[in-house]
């Protein structure tokens, strides 16, 4: 029986639930050194002198970025208006955010090093800065090449906007500013690299989302043969998006390595520096225009989208990631012919910002459904009618949206409708009543409705022009001669449990126990290629590749069976590895009998049969795959407080076939929670000099359990079209909350929510300035 559909226990569960997990940070080489990094305290200064003397004295090793070559990261991007700029691997100077490294400190153990990099001297000359990307630029800017510190500029257009706008039966405009937040995983950033003199050969242990990607650059970064480059992942304690950036800290590690042949150097992020130095995310402002018909149907939408993208234009993302996400995916699943978004990444003397779970769609979400919720109050429509009004529909595929991106799931309305039924809505809408114009507190419902653009291949990028494309993986599936499987993927895992999902796809295909199937991935030097974890593409395109390979692997076994059965291959099943002859069960063979063969007693092979059992396929879906989704939650709201009580909260999604249905449901329970946690709670605030005032876990505030509501999950299970009928659903829950969580707060007290998060102090302020606006002030708190 197929273990497909259903959830066997997880193969890296027992060594993960044990302890025995292998991270980063585990790792333990004879004459390992430790690198601590001299990070700037200002956010934009030249360096007027950097003297690493006193600790040179002192026995340690100092790097800075003459040491280390000059090395300079710049993403790359075939958009005409991208700015390229450079990224120095340690400062060379100016230093352009605070935290940004400066120097390197190499010593027996961390401790040491951090003591050794206190002895390094920097002196700063501060100069004018710019923290917020839509305030005017300052008179000097984040890079010489963007005077106006655009990094980036794109217009989508389609129809004749402003026409219809002018004629539209209602027209609504919003400002909408979001949170910047980050993703936060519970293991930092962390590396450990290794030059071996003897073979020229460069090994680097990286908690990276993207080990082949990393590997391709830092051979061209560092002039090293590729083939001389080994990357592994290990065990990774969370991605999200932060681990897919090649870090300078990363290229400043294997840099020293190659001055330190035979030294294996490590480095393993605190949560200070995290907060203060890995890729930042969401920090947006829309300006929006909307125009109805009087029955609610959207008729034309006008955007501009600002984006702050940091100081630096991440590798090999670009400072595009964000805003051109943020633009091509406005209008979400909702029908649309007038559209026109400006969008564009400002520079700002702040951490970068790179890829975070969901990239951009969260806040764009936020934005489109905001706008839906007002003019449904002003048509006195409900939530739920506008969005079926103007939701993509089955008959509608494939739909061409109005950024030229074809979406191919059109189930919104059901995955609205079941997530209604799931949430309990009438019930709700009747208690929700019942409360009004008494001293409980008040009831909010917020709905949103989104599309998640997964497993993107090469001709549906939705993102900067980067010269790659990431539209494939490989796999290599071997039956070795015991008849067990080996499988080398292209996947790479951060907690997704795909040693689980690849062996069940191997084990489908093949036509052997999912128990026979072993799972190689993270290793360069074993998997022959993949892009890695970004973009919900894993199940799809990793997944594909494993099936393509399993059943070229099916086809050499069978073919060998039926040359040592004397029958022809289409006469032969294969199941839990054992191999019969259709209408003759009592003619069988064992594939590790077949396996023998293959490579032990080749005397045995028929003619024309080569010996070995390996098969290895490429897959590229080409397009990539919509998932529609849809979120109904339930606030509590206390006027005199602000606080935010989560009542009720349900989530559908069409994930297409679910390949494992408690890993489709983590992934998205996973994602909801860190959805509200952008909600309702996370903040990287910088204060006017520059500084993040939100530096620690004391400040920066995450959810716990005790936060996150039971989630009702539901499924459409409408089949994709890739072979294994999968859409991805690493990321679509996030996209929800924002919305939801803002529209709920909305509905309780009838009141405009203009930013995030919804912490309560924006909530009561909000409170205050509608009642304010009618006339009466609440109780409670008081200015």
């Amino acid at each position: 029986m197929s273990s497909l559909g259903t959830s066997p226990p997880r193969k890296e569960d027992r060594r993960l639930v044990t302890g025995r997990g292998r991270f980063v940070g585990d790792l333990q080489l004879p004459r390992m050194r430790h690198v601590a990094f001299v990070r700037s305290p200002i956010a934009h200064a030249r360096i007027e002198s950097l003297a690493a003397g006193p600790a040179r004295d002192a026995g340690y090793r100092v790097f800075t970025q003459a040491d280390l070559g000059g090395i300079v990261l710049r993403a790359k991007s075939a958009l005409p208006s991208y700015v390229e700029t450079g990224q120095p691997v340690l400062a060379d100077g100016k230093v352009r955010f605070a935290g940004e490294p400066v120097a390197a400190v190499v010593a027996a153990d961390r401790y040491r090093a951090e003591d050794g990099a206190e002895l390094v001297e920097v002196d700063y000359a501060p100069l004018p800065l710019l923290v917020k990307a839509w305030d005017p630029p300052g008179p000097v800017p984040v890079h010489d090449e963007a005077p106006d510190n655009v990094l980036l500029e794109r217009t989508f257009d389609a129809g004749d906007t402003d026409a219809v706008l002018a004629d539209a039966h209602l027209v609504v405009s919003r400002e909408l500013t979001t949170n910047r937040h980050a993703g936060n995983p519970m293991e930092c950033r962390a590396g450990v690299a290794l030059f071996d003199p003897a073979d020229r050969r460069l090994t680097f242990w990286s908690g990276t989302q993207v080990p082949h990607l990393v590997r391709n650059m830092i051979a061209e970064l560092l002039g090293l043969s590729e083939g001389n480059v080994r990357v592994v992942a290990p065990d990774v304690g969370g991605g999200f998006g932060v681990k897919s950036v090649l870090n300078p800290e990363d290229v400043a590690l294997c840099a020293i390595a190659l001055a330190l042949p035979g030294t294996p150097v490590k480095w393993v992020e605190d949560r200070v520096e995290h907060l203060a130095a890995a890729t930042h995310a969401r920090d947006h402002r829309y300006l929006l225009t909307a125009g109805f018909a009087a029955d609610g149907t959207l008729l034309a939408l006008q955007a501009d989208i600002t984006c702050n993208v940091g100081a630096y234009s991440v590798y090999p993302w670009t400072a595009g990631i964000e805003p051109l996400m943020a633009g091509g995916l406005l209008t979400g699943p909702y029908k649309l012919e007038h559209y026109r978004a400006t969008v564009r990444g400002v520079a700002t003397n702040t951490a970068p910002s790179g890829p975070y779970r969901g990239v951009a769609r969260p806040a764009s979400v936020f934005a489109m459904e905001t706008l839906l919720d007002d003019a449904a109050a002003r048509l006195g429509m409900t939530g739920v009618d506008i969005r079926r009004r103007n939701v993509i529909r089955p008959e509608d595929i494939p739909y061409r949206m109005p950024s030229r991106l074809v979406d191919d799931s059109g189930h919104y309305d059901e995955c609205l409708t079941k997530a209604l039924d799931a949430a309990g809505y009438d019930d709700l809408v009747e208690e929700q009543r019942r409360r009004r114009g008494t001293g409980e507190p008040q009831i909010g419902i917020g709905f949103a409705c989104y599309n998640e653009l997964t497993g993107l291949g090469r001709a549906a990028s939705a993102g900067p022009r980067m010269p790659f494309r990431t539209g494939h993986d490989a796999c290599t599936v071997r039956v070795n001669p015991d008849g067990r499987v080996t499988v080398f993927s292209g996947v790479t895992s951060q907690g997704q449990g795909l040693e689980t999902t690849v062996a069940q796809i191997v084990a489908d295909a093949l036509g052997v126990g999912y128990d026979d199937v072993d799972v190689r991935i993270g290793d360069t030097d074993a998997s022959l290629w993949g892009f890695g974890a970004f973009s919900s593409r894993q199940a799809v395109i990793g997944g594909g590749a494993a099936h393509r390979s399993a059943l070229a692997a099916r086809t050499k076994v069978l073919r060998l069976a039926a040359g040592l059965l004397e029958t022809d291959p289409s006469d032969l099943t294969i199941q839990d590895g054992l191999i019969s002859v259709v209408g003759s069960p009592d003619t069988t063979i064992g594939l590790p009998e077949v396996a023998r063969v293959a490579y032990l007693e080749s005397n045995r092979l028929p003619d024309g049969i080569e010996p070995g059992l390996e098969a290895t396929e490429f897959y590229d879906p080409v397009r990539g795959a919509f998932a529609a989704g849809a979120q109904v939650a339930a606030v509590e709201v206390d006027r005199t407080t602000g606080a935010v009580r989560i009542l009720r909260y349900a989530c559908v999604e069409d994930a297409g076939r679910a390949l494992n249905p408690q890993i489709v449901d983590g992934q998205i329970a996973g994602s909801i929670a860190q959805g509200i946690g952008g909600a309702l709670y996370e903040h990287l605030v910088y204060d006017t000099d520059g500084n993040l005032s939100t530096g620690t876990v004391l400040d920066y505030l995450m959810p716990t359990s005790a936060e996150i509501p039971e989630l009702v999950i539901g499924h459409v299970q409408r089949p994709a079209a890739n072979p294994l009928g999968v859409r991805g659903v690493g990321e679509g829950g996030t996209l929800g909350p924002n919305a939801v969580l803002a529209g709920a707060v909305s509905d309780a007290l009838g009141v405009r929510i203009d930013e995030l998060p919804l912490s309560p102090s924006v909530v009561w302020t909000a409170a205050q300035r509608a009642a304010e606006d009618r006339g009466n002030r609440p109780g409670g708190l008081r200015d």
